[in-house]
Order: C-alpha cells, then structure tokens, then sequence
C-alpha cells in the first residue's frame, strides 16, 4: 500500500516523463542523425516531439524505428566510454588488491603450492572479459536507468 493514496497511479492511467527521460530519447535521436539513420529534417521533426512529449508513451514511437529502438547509442555517449573506462580501473584496482592479499596469504602460509593461482585466474579471467566487452560489459547497468519503455519489449 503506497503511503499516500494521492501518489498511487490509477490502472492503465498515463505516467508524466520527466527531463532527464525526454534527454535520453534525445541523445538516442542524435545519435541516429550522426549515424545517418535519420535525415537531419527527420530527426529535427523527432527532436521536436520528443520535447513536447508530456507522457511516456509518446516517446517509445519516436524510437520504435531504429535497431534495438536506438538504446545502444546510450552506451556509446562519451559519459558512458568514460564510466567503462573508470569501471576497469576500479576492476584492475580490485583485482591487484587481491593479488597483494592472496599471495601475502601465501607467503605466511608456507605452502609449496601456489595455492592463490587458482582463485586469480578467475579474478583476471573476470577483468579479461571487462576489458574485451567494454560497454557491453555495463549493459546491465544502463538497462536500470536508461528509459524501459524506449526498449522494443517494452509492452
């Protein structure tokens, strides 16, 4: 039960889209025109609906159109190659943690064995895989705040 029945949306009534959400459609817009998937008449003409859009149902059309409804020229915007950039940096700065840790473990351990090989691989396994998928890797995370209903299975 929402604490203020006010707030509660009624079934089926139409939600208000805020700035930040009409943005993202934009950006996606502009990255079709730089693609050259819009015409620059067509795109302008989008750009204008997407501004004057007051529900969130009048941007998913807007987008409809371009492959996986253009949410992929969300990962490629310079703030995000940034983030990717800063997300491996934190990933190589976990995983050289580890290292230290693990190997420190090792040393005072006395083992023959290089016991701490087995659980690095997978940690460098892991950073490899950041490294090679880059914004792609982020995917998940952009799919929590990127617009849900811009996406082609939104309903």
């Amino acid at each position: 039960m929402y604490p203020n029945e006010l707030a509660r949306p009624a079934t089926g009534a139409r939600v208000r889209t805020s700035d930040a959400e009409r943005e993202q459609v934009a950006v996606i817009l502009r990255a079709a025109m730089t693609e050259g998937r819009l015409t620059l008449e067509e795109g302008e003409e989008r750009l204008g609906g997407v501004y004057a859009a007051k529900f969130r149902d009048e941007l998913a059309p807007l987008t409809a159109d371009l492959p996986g409804g253009g949410r992929r020229a969300l990962l490629e915007t310079p703030q995000a190659r940034a983030a990717t950039r800063r997300d491996l940096r934190r990933h190589a700065g976990y995983v050289a943690f580890v290292v230290v840790v693990l190997t420190g473990l090792w040393a005072l351990s006395g083992a023959h064995f290089f016991w701490p090989a087995i659980p690095l691989a997978f940690l460098v396994i892991g950073l490899m895989r950041h490294a090679r998928l880059g914004p792609g890797y982020r995917h998940p995370h952009y799919r929590r705040h990127a617009a849900p209903w811009v996406a082609p299975d939104h309903r």
